[in-house]
């Protein structure tokens, strides 16, 4: 068996057949191209990729990458003829050689997915640069995983992994995103290869949207955030309700917090950090408390370093002290308790 070489393709140019030809030159692996519903006036392209010995795959509509990779990886899956899969970009960005060298780095790291690293040096365009700095910092926050260029498209799989590259969600650009978020859980790690940084044209072909596309990698955070404002409002109107009925100060203020800290860990464990399945409510939810009554004894702690030591306002250290305690919770959470 043979690596297999996956191109989605969408709207290509001459750039694809150019690819095609310089892989011939330097390796004998399989080249299976997805034509997505690129339209009649592409065809050109895809019968001379055939005619070069590619294997072309097509869908009548534009499904999205996500799906085009789906799509070849169930190809590919089917005929058992890979010893690896390396999914490659049609549009000139990744060098025949580094794409040979991610396809060897497979049979050296079957258990991780293969990313080839782009260092964002030199002349890079400015929506690539930043698309890519944020993405990665609020990736490693998010998934607690260190991956520097989340957005190549240059990949490596062992074909273990097939069935489960079919299986996570994602139709379109943000597929490859899902796939570094749900790696981890589901038992597989990331080795980084160093490839070289190749913009044509300033990257106008590219169907990337940085900010749109990449919206995916934020929705662990937004979640957490949905479940603590949820929790604050129960809180509130379980303190008034109960304050209301008993004129008990005190049993309102700790029957209020009991709920929405119940409330508060329930949706966390099944809704915001789900995928980390090995989270047993045995081992996390002592972690929970725990790390909640340390958080309600800290934060008076991190509020007067903001307002004596610093010298912020009261108001100012309040948010500031508010901010802090969020990412630390969300951090925790993700790193300890629902591991």
């Amino acid at each position: 068996m043979v690596m297999t070489i996956l191109i989605p393709a969408y709207e290509p140019d001459n750039k694809l057949i150019k690819l095609i030809n310089e892989l011939r030159e330097v390796c004998d692996y399989n080249i299976v191209i997805v034509d997505d519903g690129s339209g009649i006036s592409f065809k050109n392209i895809f019968e001379l990729a055939a005619q070069n010995g590619c294997t072309v795959l097509t869908h009548e509509t534009n499904r999205g990458k996500g799906r085009a990779l789906k799509t070849g990886f169930n190809y590919i899956r089917e005929n058992k003829e890979a010893e690896g899969v390396v999914t490659a970009d049609c549009d000139g960005q990744h060098l025949p050689k580094d794409i040979v060298k991610i396809a060897q780095s497979i049979k050296e790291h079957r258990d991780c997915i293969v990313l080839g690293t782009r260092r964002f040096i030199g002349k890079v365009p400015f929506r690539s640069r930043f698309g890519n700095s944020i993405t990665r910092a609020v990736f490693s926050f998010a998934s607690g995983s260190r991956v520097y260029d989340t957005q190549t498209g240059l990949r490596g799989f062992s074909t273990d992994m097939l069935k489960w590259l079919c299986e996570v969600p994602g139709e379109r650009f943000e597929y490859e995103m899902n796939m570094l978020l749900e790696a981890v859980p589901a038992g597989y790690g990331f080795y980084e290869a160093d490839i070289n940084t190749v913009y044509l044209e300033k990257n106008k072909s590219s169907h990337f949207h940085p900010l749109k596309d990449s919206l995916r990698v934020y929705k662990p955070i937004l979640r957490f955030s949905m479940s603590s404002i949820l929790s604050a409002l129960l809180d509130f109107t379980l303190l008034s309700v109960i304050q209301f009925f008993t004129s008990n100060l005190f049993l309102a203020v700790v029957g209020a917090r009991v709920c929405s800290a119940l409330f508060n860990y329930t949706l966390n464990r099944l809704y915001v950090f789900s995928k980390f399945k090995g989270a047993s409510v045995k081992k996390s939810f002592p972690k929970y408390f725990l790390l909640a009554a340390f958080i309600m004894l800290a934060n008076y702690s991190v509020i007067d370093i903001y307002y004596s030591i610093i010298g912020f306002s009261l108001f100012f250290a309040k948010i500031f002290t508010e901010v802090t305690i969020f990412l630390f919770s969300f951090w925790s959470q993700r790193k300890f308790v629902f591991r």
